[in-house]
C-alpha cells in the first residue's frame, strides 16, 4: 500500500468523542453511531468557524494495557477553539505522517485500508491517527488517512 511522509501544522478539531478498543464487538456501532450523530443531529452544521467541508476522524489517546483503548472523535478542522464547551476539542499534533490517499466505498474502502495499515511495519508514534474525508460520495469516496509516525 502507497503512502507518502508528510509533516502537518497542528489542527484544531471539534466534534463527538467515545472510548472505544478494536477488540470490542461493539467498536463499529460506537463509530458509526458518533457519524451518525455528527451528521443527523446538526452537530456538524452548528460547529462554528469551520476552515473547509471536510469531516475528520480521529483516533488519540491510545492506552497501552490489555484493553487497548483509544478515543475516536468525529470532528471538523476549524480555526479556533470554540468559546462554549458544548463539543469535544482536540488538537491534531504537529509532527510526521504517513499519508494513505484512498479511493471507493466510505465504509469499505476505509475498512480495508486500516487492515493493511496494522499490517504494515510502519514507525507508529500511537498518539494520534485520522481520517479526513476529501467529500461526502459514500459509493466513491476519497479518503485521506494520516498515521502518526515517532520523530
Amino acid at each position: 500500500m502507497k503512502y507518502e511522509i508528510v509533516t502537518l501544522e497542528e489542527k484544531i478539531a471539534v466534534g463527538l468523542s467515545a472510548r472505544t478498543n478494536n477488540l470490542s464487538p461493539d467498536m463499529g456501532k460506537v463509530i458509526s453511531g458518533l457519524w451518525s450523530r455528527f451528521f443527523q443531529e446538526g452537530v456538524y452544521a452548528s460547529i462554528p468557524d469551520k476552515v473547509n467541508d471536510k469531516a475528520l476522524g480521529i483516533y488519540t489517546e491510545y492506552r497501552s494495557d490489555e484493553t487497548k483503548d483509544y478515543t475516536t472523535v468525529v470532528a471538523c478542522e476549524t480555526a479556533k477553539e470554540p468559546s462554549e464547551g458544548t463539543y469535544t476539542l482536540c488538537k491534531i499534533p504537529a509532527g510526521r505522517y504517513a499519508k494513505f490517499v484512498i479511493h471507493g466505498d466510505m465504509v469499505q474502502a476505509v475498512a480495508q485500508a486500516w487492515k493493511e495499515i496494522w499490517q504494515m511495519d510502519l514507525p507508529r508514534a500511537f498518539v494520534c491517527d485520522f481520517e479526513e474525508y476529501q467529500d461526502d460520495s459514500m459509493e466513491n469516496a476519497e479518503i485521506h488517512i494520516y498515521v502518526g509516525l515517532k520523530d
